[in-house]
């Protein structure tokens, strides 16, 4: 049983290793240049002061606990329709704002993954 519980603890720490960074960058694997080329939107879904310190051009800043469909529909152009393309630092809060998105009746919402990834895809 020693023998055992030896090879537990290397094992689960490989496993980890392996499956932490792909939780971390829950990107949708989406073409993103011809999304924003068809008129798709980036909301950056980090607190103020986050966002502050570095994001995407022409990006808009609504942080996740203050999505609402009010927030996004007062943006402009902006309908249930248009393709929203979400990003964060690294993935886990644009996933709860594409869910919540979609729960709020956006029809065509992209999860971008953290927000450094997402410009390198974009450029």
């Amino acid at each position: 049983m020693k023998k055992f519980s030896y090879l537990i603890i290397p094992t689960v720490l490989l496993l980890l290793f392996i499956f932490i960074p792909k939780c971390m960058d829950r990107s949708d694997d989406e073409d993103f240049n011809t999304l924003i080329e068809n008129g798709a939107i980036i909301i950056d879904v980090r607190t103020k002061s986050e966002y502050n310190n570095g994001h995407i051009k022409d990006s808009y800043n609504i942080p996740l606990s203050s999505i609402s469909s009010s927030k996004i529909l007062s943006l402009g152009n902006v309908d249930k329709n248009t393709t929203i393309i979400t990003c964060c630092k690294s993935g886990g809060r644009s996933s709860k704002a594409k869910e919540k998105l979609k729960d709020l009746g956006f029809e065509n919402v992209y999860n971008g993954g953290g927000w450094k990834k997402l410009e390198g895809k974009i450029k």
